[in-house]
């Protein structure tokens, strides 16, 4: 529920700037567009983006400093509370975006605890022959909190929509009041998590490895498999061995036994994000196209209709991309996946990409142009966007797990604030308000590049954990970086 709270909040705001953009910016001009200028819609993304930057760092490493479960509640609670801030944010007039950002802050704040502590509870928790699925059903979630925040917008303005009916070149104060309801919403199941979060006991790979607490480890496991003492069963390959010598983080021995590790899972998440999040310049460009008659409908259909094209997005690649890793993962093995995922991403960004200015800029409506666009959401969750939250939670020792999750996915997030704010200038609007086509060619071009470039490093650089206990990785070093 965590991962469904993250990804609702992130993905509700597309449609969610349409209303703001009617509301606040409308244009005298009725030939322009109604819309948030890009400056501020960018500002808008790169905020959200910078504050979960900052939480992975910061809840990564207190999540091995003080444990998993104390930081958890502290996360979810700060997604509560900004979510909560962001309903009602000061507005007056067009300030109303710098409130709205202010608490995006500190929601991606609490969005980027959330990644590294869920991750590494789950791969705590789970046994090494399914813990892929399900540290990846957790993250599937992510899909199905895209479909929810669609479908809420969606039955929000059809609501708003059928209480006043207002025409096309008027914005009812009442639009103010839909979108705020739209995020309010996205906190009530977060709240519901909370007591559960409170409830759980400390992993007992924590408490055991980090707390040297092994009579309270067995005690937590207990609990969580229902099973008496008796019945707990060590399953490792290895004998027992003493504990590994204590180094701090900033060391030559972490450098020396993780380097390699945390530089591949990093690179890989910057890169993926770079993509992933750059498909949102597309998705703008399909939803002028699908929708350029949008000065023919008001505010609640405008909306409506970007919310409608990003549900069938989630339900026909997104989703289904998400649980074929689910079912695959431990079959297949992490690295496959990776390199699938960045092959077949490549392959759909260049198609899309090479004729994009002679041919697909002209056919956007036509089916042959979504299928590769959609492709791209498939394979980026059948691969690179799964496989990067899943690797960090296993290939790291206990005492520093949350702390290197937290900083392969602050790259990520990185990665992702270049995706989406540094793409969007790249290719600029022309001077009827569309993205240039011959700018959208090389974008397209190069983030496909983007993709091999992954597909490389996961090659060279990712060490494959399926079918490993957590114990196994840790004392199997991989090769340095020279040989």
């Amino acid at each position: 529920m965590g991962l469904f709270t993250d990804s609702y909040d992130l993905f509700c705001i597309p449609p969610i700037m349409r209303l703001i953009g009617r509301r606040y910016y409308d244009n005298p001009d009725p030939n322009k567009r109604y819309e948030v200028p890009n400056p501020i819609s960018s500002t808008m993304v790169a905020v959200s983006l910078l504050g979960t930057v900052i939480g992975k760092l910061v809840f990564g490493h207190l999540g091995d400093l003080v444990g998993r479960r104390r930081v958890y509640g502290l996360a979810l609670m700060l997604m509560v509370l900004s979510s909560v801030g962001c309903g009602f944010s000061i507005c007056t007039s067009q300030a109303c975006v710098w409130s709205l950002g202010f608490f995006r802050f500190l929601l991606g704040v609490g969005i980027g605890g959330d990644y590294p502590l869920s991750a590494t509870i789950m791969s705590e928790f789970a046994n090494k022959r399914t813990r892929g699925a399900f540290i990846a059903a957790v993250f599937s979630m992510q899909g199905l909190g895209i479909l929810v925040s669609s479908t809420v917008t969606m039955v929000v303005c059809t609501i708003f929509n059928a209480g006043t009916k207002p025409p096309k070149d008027q914005t009812p104060p009442e639009a103010d009041l839909a979108w705020r309801l739209i995020l309010i919403i996205g906190a009530i199941p977060a709240a519901m998590t909370f007591c559960w979060r409170m409830m759980m006991p400390e992993t007992a790979g924590y408490t055991a490895l980090v707390e040297q607490n092994v009579l309270q480890a067995a005690k937590s496991m207990e609990k969580v498999l229902d099973v008496s003492l008796s019945q707990i069963a060590e399953d490792s390959e290895f004998p027992p061995n003493p504990p590994p010598p204590f180094y701090p983080f900033f060391s030559k021995e972490f450098f020396h036994r993780h380097g390699r590790d945390l530089f591949s899972c990093a690179a890989a998440w910057f890169l993926v994000d770079i993509v992933f999040y750059s498909t949102n310049l597309v998705q703008t460009q399909i939803n002028d196209k699908q929708f350029k008659d949008k000065l023919k409908v008001n505010v609640y259909e405008d909306a409506f209709n970007v919310a409608k094209f990003q549900a069938m997005v989630a339900l026909c690649s997104t989703i289904p991309g998400y649980w074929a890793t689910v079912f695959l993962i431990d079959r297949i093995g992490r690295v496959r996946i990776q390199m699938i995922g960045f092959s077949f991403m490549a392959l759909a960004l260049f198609a899309i990409g090479i004729p994009y200015s002679n041919y697909w800029y002209k056919n956007t409506k036509n089916i042959g142009f979504l299928i590769p666009y959609g492709l791209t959401f498939f394979f980026s969750n059948f691969g690179p966007n799964t496989t990067t939250f899943i690797v960090p939670a296993e290939l790291f020792p206990a005492r520093f797990r949350s702390t290197c999750h937290g900083i392969s996915g602050a790259f990520g997030k990185v990665g992702a604030i270049i995706g989406s704010v540094g793409f969007l200038w790249a290719a600029k609007k022309n001077k009827n308000g569309e993205y240039d086509p011959t700018r959208m060619t090389i974008a397209l071009v190069l983030l496909g590049g983007v993709c091999i470039v992954g597909m490389i490093i996961t090659y060279l650089f990712t060490r494959e954990t399926v079918g490993r206990s957590l114990e196994e990785n840790e004392k199997t070093k991989p090769k340095s970086f020279v040989s």
